[in-house]
């Protein structure tokens, strides 16, 4: 039985997708699935009829933002695990087997997630939280959309929103079902990271509008931040830290976050939403 799904969004990223192809390489089967986010460059247009006639699935539909796309992969799959992969990056050998080996000896945990390095104009390691931090989900997220998720948990959270910041969306709405996660050990997936990324700086300069967002679209979390931090025990560095600097984020200037994230991926602690 073929346990991963793999759905990769394409939107004009032709000269790439091919290369996040070829990383899936592993030992057993693999549903792959490309989904063609309205597309409207025409060299992406070739390089998916290529990959086609190859024998690889490529589900087309009009532009929606990669949440959507990942929808429409999520609905065009059954493998019971699910890998969401941009287009612009890589899988490392055999990380789909550890991640899903990981969650079988994990019968209850919900997704599993491992550390990335990051390639292009800037390289270094993301190290990821050794658990699931449900307080810290609620001012940064810490976790890679390259994670994978049990086709159920999916399903049940409703998958993606098709807005910005989908996938801290996700994450918060995971925290609101109470659904929790392991970690798997080492490097899963190569970022990509190249000149200002392209849907993140957008996000950026509307932080606040889009923070505001997700904290109305899970207002029951945030309502619960009490709790939640009773149940991650954060350092109390971090219980000062955290509000001030990532509360509403208006008081931090977008260049001044970007310094931050990037000294952040420098000593290897992360990249946070």
């Amino acid at each position: 039985m073929t346990r991963v799904a793999v759905i990769i969004p394409c939107h004009n990223d032709g000269h790439l997708v091919e290369e996040a192809v070829g990383s899936i390489r592993e030992r057993e089967p693999v549903e792959s699935v490309v989904v063609d986010d309205g597309s409207t460059d025409e060299h992406t247009r070739e390089r998916l009829a290529t990959l086609e006639r190859s024998g690889l699935r490529v589900v087309r539909r009009d532009n929606g933002g990669p949440g959507a796309a990942r929808n429409t992969g999520l609905e065009a799959t059954v493998a019971p695990l699910v890998y969401p992969l941009d287009a612009d990056d890589v899988l490392e050998p055999g990380a789909l087997a550890a991640m899903a080996n990981t969650l079988g000896d994990h019968p209850g945990a919900g997704f599993t997630w491992g550390d990335y390095s990051v390639f292009g104009d800037y390289r270094g390691r993301y190290r990821t939280p050794e658990l699931f931090l449900p307080w810290t989900l609620t001012y940064v997220n810490p976790y890679p959309i390259s994670s994978m998720f049990r086709r159920e948990v999916l399903e049940r959270a409703g998958g993606w929103d098709g807005r910005a910041y989908e996938d801290w969306d996700l994450w918060l709405r995971l925290v609101g079902m109470g659904v929790r996660g392991v970690r798997t050990s080492g490097t899963v997936y190569r970022r990509r990271l190249h000149g200002h990324a392209r849907v993140q700086v957008q996000a950026r300069l509307r932080h606040r509008e889009l923070y505001e967002e997700i904290l109305r679209r899970n207002h029951q979390v945030f309502e619960r931040r009490a709790e939640l931090c009773r149940e991650e025990r954060p350092a109390p560095w971090k219980r000062l830290v955290y509000p001030a600097l990532f509360g509403s984020r208006s008081v931090v200037p977008v260049r001044v976050e970007a310094l931050l994230q990037r000294a952040m991926l420098r000593l290897g602690t992360g990249l946070p939403s």
